[in-house]
């Protein structure tokens, strides 16, 4: 045996061990690219169920709020007749009203001016020289 047969002989082992050490890594890559892939299949198959329940929770919140526009559309009409009504009212009746709260108001003043006038007036003597009668 040469010389150049023993270095080939030993670069032959040396090869045989490098590959013998980048095997192992490339095995757990490989396992780890089946796991990979065995849960994205998984996680797949498991979304569809949750898609489909998605889908349907939206189709009934759809359902809700077309419901909900019914509802707010009637809650508009009737707040449109409540301001119709108050403005009818306020047109017919409020002024006759609030005429009648300004009489009554100015009434009842006058009656506490006058009463009070009357009870100032008991205890002054009377200009032509009698005193006021109390009130009966």
């Amino acid at each position: 045996m040469s010389a150049g047969q023993i270095a080939a002989l030993i670069a032959a082992g040396a090869f045989v061990v490098l590959v013998g050490l980048l095997a192992v890594p490339l095995i757990k890559l490989g396992r780890t690219l089946d796991e990979a892939t065995l849960a994205i299949r998984k996680a797949s198959d498991e979304s569809d169920p949750l898609f489909t329940g998605a889908n349907t929770t939206v189709t009934h919140v759809n359902t809700q709020l077309e419901r909900l526009d019914g509802i707010t559309a009637n809650a508009q009409a009737v707040t449109s007749n409540v301001s119709a009504l108050t403005s009818l009212f306020t047109a017919t009746l409020g002024g006759p009203l609030v005429r009648v709260a300004a009489l009554s108001y100015g009434v009842s003043k006058a009656m506490r001016r006058r009463r009070k006038s009357r009870k100032g007036d008991e205890g002054a003597a009377h200009p032509r020289g009698r005193r006021k009668r109390g009130r009966r």
